[in-house]
């Protein structure tokens, strides 16, 4: 059983993965068809599915709260995990590890197909890996940090 403060953590990173993503709470972006929330919701419930099963492995204790956290302090406490997850994947991206990684990613998407434009696939390449990196870090890092693994 997760403890209060690993529920709020969870709740934290609902609303930080639509922030690390579009800037913003879903609810104030603007899409073609509600399918696709509805896909993406699906697809985030899944993953943080996931994210209390390894919450639960871990041994997630943060630090207690004193006080109830409202859904505005939330909210804001979502934004700024993000923030930092953000500027954390932006460090990452620039390494010489990374650009090795989009390279390669880009040699394999030039074997599949020879007529890419390839100024496309490489930002296209950078920005899902720093999407990717932001999302592990929003997920991951603090998680780790208040694990009682790490605490010991």
């Amino acid at each position: 059983m997760l403890s209060k403060e690993s529920k709020i953590r969870v709740l934290e990173n609902f609303y930080g993965i639509d922030y690390a993503l579009f800037g913003k709470p879903l609810s104030k972006t603007v899409n073609c068809c509600p399918v696709i929330k509805e896909e993406y919701l699906a697809i985030k419930g899944a993953l943080l599915s996931v994210y209390v099963e390894m919450l639960k492995l871990m041994g997630h204790s943060p630090a207690p709260l004193e006080e109830k956290v409202s859904g505005k302090e939330l909210r804001s406490m979502a934004r700024e995990s993000a923030r930092n997850s953000r500027e954390a994947s932006k460090a990452v991206v620039i390494t010489q590890q990374a650009r090795n990684d989009i390279k390669a990613e880009l040699k394999e998407a030039l074997q599949e197909n020879k007529n890419i434009d390839v100024t496309k696939v490489v930002e296209q390449k950078i920005r899902e890996k720093a999407f990717r990196l932001s999302i592990d870090n929003l997920l991951i890092a603090k998680a780790l940090q208040e694990a009682a693994i790490w605490k010991q």
